[in-house]
C-alpha cells in the first residue's frame, strides 16, 4: 500500500476509528476518574471538577455538592480537581491552600487530608480500572463462554525452534516453563511475553512423557485485523484433529479466568518494558492513540463483542500505566507521598514542580514517539 492510498483510506473512513475510539477511550476514563471521585467522596473531600476530556466544555453541569460535570472537547483523558488543587494535575495551589487553611471547612480540602486518606483517592483510580477489566472479563466468559482447543501439535515450521528442540507432529504439549496447558492458546501467552528466553516444553509422544528446551525466536506473524507483526513463538500450529469444546463458565470459574487474564496482561506489560528498558524489544511496538483508535474501529467492525474486550484490555493498560512512578501519573503522586511519609514533611513545591515537569515532558515523549510509529506503520508499511 503506498502512503497517498493509505492517507486517503484512513481520512475517509476517520468517523468509522473515531466513534468507536471515543466511546472506548470514553467508558475507560470515566472509570479510572470515577475511582477518584467516590473514594475522595467517601472521605468527605470537596470535589471542584469531574471532566471527560480536555479543553473548552461541550457539556457541564453542577450536582447538589457543588461538583461541575463536564465533558470537554479533547477526548483523550479526564481528570478530578479537587478544592485546593491548582490545576488538573492536583499540585497544590499554596496561596489558595493558605486561604482554604482558615475555612472551618479546611477539612474537606484533599491537601488537608490525612496521607494515607491521599493515598487511597490516589490509588482508587487505576484501582477501578483493574475492577472494571474484571467485570467486563467475568460477563464475556459467563455469557460468551470459551472454547478450549487441545494442545496438539498440527504443522512444525521447517527450520523453527521447534523443529531444532524435536518436536513432532502430533505430539501433546502438556506444559510450558513448567506451567501446566490443556489449551493452545495458553501456548502463547506463555511463550509471547518470554523475550526469547529458553523454556522447558512438556511433551506427551505416544505413551511417553519428555520434556526438551525451547528458544523461542522472533517471527512475523499477521494478527486478527491483517496487520503485520513480529512476535516470540515456537513455530507451531495447532492440529486440525486437537479435540476442543466449548464451555459456559460459571462465576467462580469466570472470576478466576479474568483474574488470570489480568495477571497476564500486566506481567506481559511489565516484562515488555523491561525489554525496551534493556534494549532487547523492538521500540516500534510502542502505540499510541492513533493506533488504538485504528484497532477499536477495526473490531468495530468485526464484532462489537472484540471492541467490549478492548476496552477492558485498555482499562488494565491505563490502571497499570498511572501507577508507575512518575510525576503526572497517580504513580507519582504515591512516589511523592511516599518520600513524604519518610521525610516526615511534603516535599518543596518547587522540587515538585520540577518533578512534574519533568514527568510531562517524558509522557508527552513516549506519546509522541508512539503517535509516530502507528502513523509510520499506518501510511508506510
Amino acid at each position: 500500500m503506498d502512503a497517498f492510498s493509505a492517507i486517503t483510506g484512513f481520512l475517509g473512513g476517520g468517523l468509522i476509528y473515531l466513534v468507536p475510539f471515543v466511546l472506548v477511550l470514553t467508558v475507560v476514563v470515566f472509570v479510572h476518574e470515577s475511582g477518584h471521585f467516590w473514594m475522595g467522596r467517601l472521605f468527605g473531600t470537596r470535589i471542584e471538577t469531574f471532566s471527560i476530556g480536555f479543553g473548552r466544555s461541550l457539556a457541564s453541569w453542577t450536582d447538589r455538592k457543588g461538583t461541575v460535570w463536564k465533558i470537554g472537547w479533547l477526548p483523550v483523558g479526564g481528570y478530578v480537581k479537587f478544592w485546593g488543587d491548582e490545576d488538573a494535575t492536583s499540585l497544590p495551589d499554596s496561596e489558595r491552600l493558605a486561604r482554604i487553611a482558615e475555612d472551618p471547612n479546611a477539612a474537606q480540602s484533599f491537601h488537608f487530608k490525612p496521607l494515607w486518606q491521599k493515598s487511597l483517592i490516589v490509588v482508587a483510580g487505576p484501582l477501578a480500572n483493574f475492577v472494571f477489566a474484571i467485570a467486563v472479563y467475568v460477563l464475556l466468559f459467563m455469557v460468551m463462554g470459551i472454547t478450549i482447543v487441545s494442545p496438539l501439535v498440527g504443522d512444525v515450521r521447517k527450520g523453527s525452534p521447534a523443529e531444532t528442540a524435536g518436536i513432532h507432529s502430533g505430539d501433546l504439549i502438556v506444559s510450558v516453563d513448567h506451567t501446566p496447558v490443556d489449551d493452545f492458546g495458553a501456548i502463547e501467552r506463555i511463550v509471547m511475553p518470554s523475550g526469547g528466553s529458553p523454556l522447558d516444553v512438556g511433551l506427551r509422544r505416544g505413551e511417553a512423557d519428555l520434556t526438551v528446551t525451547v528458544t523461542p525466536e522472533r517471527m512475523e506473524t499477521t494478527d486478527l485485523l491483517g496487520r503485520k507483526q513480529y512476535e516470540y513463538r515456537l513455530g507451531i500450529g495447532s492440529s486440525p484433529d486437537a479435540p476442543r469444546r466449548h464451555e459456559q463458565l460459571g462465576f467462580g470459574d469466570a472470576l478466576s479466568k479474568a483474574t488470570g487474564q489480568i495477571a497476564f496482561v500486566v506481567t506481559s506489560t511489565i516484562k515488555f518494558i523491561g525489554r525496551l528498558i534493556t534494549g532487547n524489544e523492538d521500540p516500534r511496538k510502542l502505540s499510541g492513540p492513533v493506533g488504538i483508535g485504528e484497532t477499536a474501529g477495526k473490531l468495530a467492525q468485526i464484532d462489537m463483542m472484540l471492541l467490549i474486550e478492548l476496552a477492558a484490555l485498555l482499562s488494565i493498560s491505563i490502571g497499570l500505566v498511572n501507577l508507575f512512578p512518575i510525576p503526572m501519573l497517580d504513580g507519582g503522586h504515591l512516589l511523592f507521598y511516599g518520600i513524604e511519609a519518610v521525610r516526615r514533611r511534603p516535599m518543596g513545591e518547587r522540587s515538585q514542580e520540577y518533578a512534574l515537569r519533568i514527568g510531562l515532558a517524558l509522557v508527552l515523549s513516549l506519546m509522541l514517539f508512539a503517535t509516530w510509529n502507528d502513523l509510520m506503520r499506518i501510511f508506510w508499511s
